[in-house]
């Protein structure tokens, strides 16, 4: 039996992480998270998804600076819950699946289930509520978000039987900076040419009902879940919108309040000025959209460039950020 490592012992706060970001090849991915992000693709076709900050079972980032360099997020987790989590310290693991997507082809017709149906087929599991922040589109993207109205289970079982369910989706036009909230339970997919951001409950429960009759990579069908799919949709929520930013303020920063939901807090902030980050017990992400930024905490600092992610431990010295050429970014929390 190996021997268990134990974390490091320090005299000043280890709080700003790095990680290692998770790259996953898709049947609609790309190319553009090496060729924007500079993400470590290896050049490699298909790559949709760069997971920047991931506990979910064997899916785990890796700490790149500090002391902790070469840990998981659940052995920091496990072993430095109250100093990362803070007021969320309950978490037995990071609650929150950060992503940058890219859509290069369209993402199957999918549904997420709830926390209490997620918990009914795999306990230990969180249901997947989740927003996108549009950050390139093709003047031609769409995001298919919700059925149309009146659409109910009678209605999807013919079009499923029929081929014919994307007459069924509300098509929602979309351009660089909009922002979709998709609760659980919610139909959607994503047609070619969007960059985005992802923020979700760290879960990888997905439920397929149509995959646009095309073969995966070794030439045969994707698998569909089309019963578990229907027991997961709300028939009842209709089309999804764009969100209407709530404007915090806007002298020398603009802050965006763009999600406010039981599960996350989504803010965007562009500017000059710098930002303090609020003193509450809470840990934060930065996800950089734009341009280029310093997040000093204490005697710690780590200069961020466009498509990079930090996490900010919940207790922390007072923490500022550093806008320098362009820098808008993300920032994400517990409510």
């Amino acid at each position: 039996m190996g021997r268990r490592w134990e974390l490091p012992e320090f005299s000043s706060p280890v709080s700003l992480l790095r990680f290692h970001p998770l790259i996953k090849r898709s049947r609609w991915g790309g190319t553009l998270l090496a060729e924007r992000f500079q993400k470590p693709t290896g050049h490699a076709p298909n790559v949709g998804e760069s997971w920047e900050l991931c506990d979910h079972t064997t899916d785990q980032t890796c700490v790149k600076n500090g002391v902790w360099a070469g840990k998981t997020l659940q052995e920091l987790i496990s072993g430095r819950r109250r100093e990362i989590l803070g007021r969320h310290a309950s978490h037995t693991r990071f609650p929150l699946l950060l992503k940058f997507l890219d859509v290069h082809d369209y993402l199957s017709v999918q549904v997420h289930p709830n926390d209490a149906q997620a918990k009914a087929y795999f306990p230990g599991e969180l249901g997947k509520n989740e927003a996108w922040v549009i950050l390139e589109a093709h003047p031609d993207s769409r995001v298919f978000a919700g059925l149309k109205s009146g659409v109910d289970e009678y209605c999807l079982r013919a079009a499923l039987a029929e081929g014919r369910v994307a007459e069924l989706l509300h098509a929602e036009p979309v351009v660089p900076g909009d922002v979709l909230f998709i609760p659980a339970g919610t139909v959607h997919a994503l047609t070619p040419g969007l960059l985005l951001a992802e923020v979700q409950q760290a879960s990888v429960q997905t439920y397929r009902l149509y995959d646009w009759d095309r073969p995966g990579e070794n030439g045969l069908p994707r698998e569909l879940h089309i019963e578990r799919a229907l027991a997961c949709i709300d028939f009842t929520r209709g089309p999804i919108k764009r969100t209407s930013a709530q404007i915090l303020e806007t002298c020398c920063n603009r802050v965006e309040n763009l999600v406010e939901s039981s599960w996350f807090v989504v803010r965007r902030h562009s500017g000059t000025g710098s930002v303090l980050l609020e003193e509450d017990n809470r840990f934060r992400v930065i996800m950089v959209l734009q341009g280029q930024g310093i997040v000093r905490s204490g005697e710690l600092a780590e200069h961020l460039d466009c498509g990079e992610t930090l996490l900010v431990c919940a207790q922390r010295p007072p923490t500022i950020v550093l806008p320098q050429s362009g820098f808008e970014w993300l920032e994400i929390y517990l409510p």
